[in-house]
């Protein structure tokens, strides 16, 4: 009985509820598994080092897998005598002529021996401390999969292109029509497998295709998928991006190819 009043005796402070966030990184932080860091890098020079500092300051047990697709812009010279054996849990792996995000994530998925893979890129739009979140509904036992989505009301967001965002839902809409999914973000950077749902998909897409091909391929399977809010720091093209409207095209294409193919 004192003890109950020694509970009701707590200010609002002390008996608050703890946060959301807090929870994830409780749950997940412990050393029972290896994360795989899935890292395709395209012509990033000025913001490789800064991305590989965030990944590797993330309080988790994991190997950093990067792919270097034929940068022209001092990226690959950058990864070659900076980043290259100065790291234990970095690895570098070379494509020598460009061949896409596709095709450079297939080359990390093969060299990748974590539990879990999570596809970061190799620019600053996505914050690599939601891992602990995008983590938690695999490490519970609910989820086989987990997406990312910037629209299902997350952490900060830049207000940014009006037709990338309405681009994004109508490839998101026809992606679930033809796969019987409720995703909200089919096209998000952030996605979690278990390391065997990778290994169980034959891949073939090489470039930004990759996102519609490798949902239709999950969807297919039946594995069971979550997700995740989180925040979204987009950027313009002179900053950097580079998908356009001619992978819009080629992801209808994909969404529709695969929805009776391999």
């Amino acid at each position: 009985m004192g003890q109950d009043l020694h509970e009701l005796s707590k200010t609002p402070s002390e008996t608050a509820v703890v946060p959301a966030s807090s929870r994830s990184r409780l749950r997940t932080s412990n050393k029972d598994y290896t994360l795989s860091v899935l890292i395709p890098v395209y012509n990033e020079v000025n913001t490789l080092m800064e991305l590989l500092e965030r990944v590797r300051d993330v309080e988790i047990q994991k190997e950093i897998i990067m792919v270097d697709d034929g940068s022209t812009d001092g990226t690959r010279e950058l990864l070659n005598t900076q980043i290259e054996g100065k790291f234990p849990d970095v690895k570098v792996l070379y494509h020598a002529v460009n061949s896409g995000k596709g095709a450079a994530i297939r080359t990390a998925i093969g060299a990748a021996t974590g539990d879990y893979l999570i596809i970061q890129d190799a620019d600053l739009e996505y914050d690599p401390r939601e891992y602990f979140a995008l983590l938690e509904p695999i490490l519970d036992g609910r989820a086989d999969v987990v997406f990312g989505s910037r629209f299902l009301g997350g952490g900060p967001h830049r207000v940014h292109f009006f037709w990338h965002r309405m681009g994004n839902g109508l490839l998101t809409l026809l992606s679930n029509m033809l796969t019987n999914l409720n995703l909200t973000d089919m096209e998000v950077c952030y996605k979690v497998f278990k390391r065997e749902v990778l290994q169980s998909i034959n891949l073939r897409c090489c470039r930004f295709d990759f996102e519609p091909e490798v949902t239709a391929k999950v969807a297919k399977k039946g594995y069971h998928i979550y997700e995740v809010p989180i925040s979204y720091s987009g950027r313009d093209y002179d900053e950097g991006k580079k998908i356009g409207w001619k992978d819009g095209v080629q992801a209808i294409w994909t969404i529709l190819k695969y929805r009776f193919t391999d």
